[in-house]
């Protein structure tokens, strides 16, 4: 077990003062047999009136709405987690399901039927043709496949970090052979529902104690796949990590627009704008202070 501590800081400033709509902050994980959230504090400024809720996906939300007027908007999140390791076992080789095709069982087919589906298109078929440059075997099973594709993304596509929102589509990563961690989970993401796979985008953060791991200091992004017999499962392509206790997820959703942490509407004319955006994660004897 490790016992961490995130600090996630988010600062936005404004030429001219404006005026603030309802904001949603995606920044505290849930409690599961993985991970413990042992202490949480958000202080954000200017105050406003706040309300959790866990949204349909079961994540934790918080809806603020900051009041009066302001130059800058300060969003600052601290919390303590302990993470427990979650090894990789592997699947059972008596079990005809875990081939591929992959075969869910009709009553979770049912919940995972929308991450199934694709939301991205390829008309092209840029993203089916390399796909089909990545299928083994026809016997080959799931988890031995992924891991090989997870890897595959890790290898083959360079990390860049990007400081503009939003995601390239799988298409345009594959044209690029580059992108974010962002980008290179949602390609994973992607093609995998293409091949029946349930997937999930999950944004969270990333502990990286010894310093060479791509996207640390940021918020990370990586990919979800449920398999029979062991649900749902961590692969991060950015890094080639799989089921690492070094994960920590906040959001796991359908598309990566619906797993930002901080989004909401500001009223007037802020002339120019800055968003700074500080995100640390350490053991707790090597807490920052925050800014």
């Amino acid at each position: 077990m490790a016992r961490l501590t995130i600090l996630h800081e988010t600062q936005y400033s404004y030429e001219h003062p404006v005026r603030f709509g309802p904001h949603r902050l995606m920044l505290r994980p849930r409690d599961t047999h993985a991970l413990r959230v042992v202490e949480a504090g958000l202080t954000v400024s200017p105050p406003g009136e706040s309300r959790w809720v866990y949204d349909a996906l079961g994540n934790s939300v918080c809806l603020f709405t900051p009041s009066g007027e302001a130059r800058a908007l300060s969003i600052v999140n601290r919390l303590i987690i302990e993470r427990y390791p979650a090894p990789l076992h592997p699947l059972r080789h008596d079990n005809p399901h875990t081939l591929s095709p992959i075969v869910y069982a009709r009553d979770d087919r049912v919940a995972l039927n929308p991450f199934i589906e694709p939301c991205t298109d390829d008309e092209d078929a840029i993203l089916l043709r390399w796909l089909r440059s990545q299928m083994g075997a026809l016997d080959e099973r799931a988890l031995p496949f992924l891991l090989r594709l997870n890897q595959a993304i890790h290898d083959d596509f360079a990390y860049a970090e990007r400081g503009n929102e939003g995601v390239q589509a799988p298409t345009e990563t594959l044209r690029l052979r580059s992108g974010a961690c962002r980008d290179l989970a949602w390609l994973m993401v992607e093609a995998l529902r293409r091949l029946g796979y349930a997937a999930r985008f999950v944004s969270g953060y990333l502990h990286d104690p010894s310093g060479g791991k791509r996207g640390a200091g940021a918020t990370h992004a990586w990919c979800e796949v449920f398999l029979p017999d062991l649900g749902w499962m961590e692969f991060d392509p950015t890094n080639a990590l799989a089921e690492s206790p070094d994960l920590i997820p906040i959001a796991a959703t359908r598309t990566p627009r619906e797993a930002a942490p901080v989004s909401g509407t500001i009223v007037g004319d802020p002339g120019h704008s800055q968003m700074i955006v500080k995100v640390s994660v350490t053991a707790c004897e090597n807490l920052p202070q925050a800014a």
